[in-house]
């Protein structure tokens, strides 16, 4: 029995784990992360206490997960390593193999998600030095929305710029098919309605589906647009940023306002995390969370509307499977839409929290074995 270990290089952590093939799904043998990369670095194994490391950068953060995972496989051969790749562009659909031409191509796209997919090559590159005999599978996150329609794909932009790839790619794609499939295996008559699914987690976005494919999503061409999210905007005027360049702001200013310091980030002058804001008596944060909620409300009815309707709402990630306040306050709004809240099965965090003509669950995502799956496919 050989051993698949899954990479998912965030801005600032990597997430890990490790899985043994056999006949069905890959098995889960030990789930770990690496956080604050760059900073005072942690290394926690599920179940374990959280280490100091030294990891200066994702290079080196991987190098210490390579060490805690060795005594762990016992032996067992590590047969593909797999990873999440943020963009995969126009031509990307599927998982493929990571050979020199597709990691070019991928370098190519590092200005259209600068946040995170350095982190993923750089992540790829030192799996590539530890695993030379492993085979190498990149998962896309734009690869799950390939197929929408002209109209949910495009801008109003000269069609050129569309050829050329200006686009509405979307992201958050390994955890909606993850999401997907859940809901085929357990909800199969949901899973064949008209399903928003709301990614919440520092990153944030929601995704349309209809029979569990991808009709339309918030995020568009980079991973800034639609929700406000831990530090990014989200939808933006882009006057705005003409207003700003013409004040004098650098591109190199403008990325590090857009992607670091926005958000619930830049509205609070607190921080990120939401814990952090749900917890605080500041006006600020009130002011941050009620804008979230806000635009949570309004983008639900835009993919309701690109559906046709509604038939579930489902909430996912870190902040969608755990902020049980955030999923009130957003659905008091909704009720339009046939949402309607049991509260005590929210409050206990139960999967389906609905009373609703429209269902409301919350599932826990899990891109890792999405990524795994793939990785078996090909060994």
């Amino acid at each position: 029995m050989s051993a698949i270990l899954t990479l998912n290089a965030g801005s600032s952590s990597i997430k890990f784990a490790v899985y043994l093939t056999g006949d069905g799904d890959p098995e889960l043998l030990h789930v770990g992360q690496v956080e604050n990369i760059g900073g005072a670095a942690e290394l926690k194994l599920q179940g374990n206490k959280a280490v100091s490391i030294d990891a200066t950068d994702h290079e080196t953060a991987v190098q210490a997960i390579l060490t805690v995972v060795e005594p762990l496989l016992e032996g067992r051969r590590v047969a593909g390593v797999g990873h999440r790749i943020v963009h995969g562009g126009p031509d990307l659909g599927e998982p493929a193999r990571l050979d020199p031409a597709t990691l070019e191509a991928l370098e190519r796209l590092v200005p259209l998600a600068p946040l995170h997919q350095p982190h993923n090559l750089s992540a790829v590159l030192a799996a590539q030095v530890a695993f030379p005999h492993a085979v190498q599978i990149g998962c896309f996150d734009t690869a799950f929305h390939r197929g929408k329609l002209f109209v949910n794909d495009a801008y109003g932009l000269p069609l050129h710029y569309y050829e050329q790839g200006v686009r509405r790619y979307g992201f958050h794609g390994l955890s909606y098919d993850y999401i997907a499939g859940e809901l085929r295996r357990a909800h199969p008559e949901i899973a064949k309605g008209r399903v928003v699914v709301a990614h919440l987690g520092n990153g944030a976005s929601l995704c349309g589906l209809l029979d569990g494919q991808s009709i339309a999503t918030t995020m568009g061409f980079s991973a800034l647009d639609g929700l406000v999210m831990g530090t990014r905007p989200g939808q933006l005027d882009p006057g705005v940023m003409l207003y700003l360049m013409d004040q004098g702001m650098s591109s190199a200013e403008l990325t590090q306002l857009l992607y670091h310091n926005s958000g619930l980030k830049g509205l609070s002058g607190i921080g990120n995390d939401m814990r952090e804001l749900l917890a605080s008596e500041a006006p600020e944060a009130s002011l941050a969370l009620d804008y979230y909620v806000a635009r949570l409300r309004r983008e639900i009815g835009s993919m309701a509307a690109a559906l046709g309707g509604l038939d579930a709402l489902v909430f996912s990630g870190g902040v969608g499977e755990n902020a049980t306040d955030i999923r009130e306050r957003v659905v008091e709004g909704l009720g339009f839409l046939g949402l309607s809240f049991d509260q005590t099965a929210n409050r206990q965090r139960e999967t389906r929290i609905s009373n609703g003509t429209a269902e409301i669950l919350v599932i826990p995502t899990n891109e890792e074995l999405v990524i795994a799956r793939s990785v078996a496919d090909h060994i």
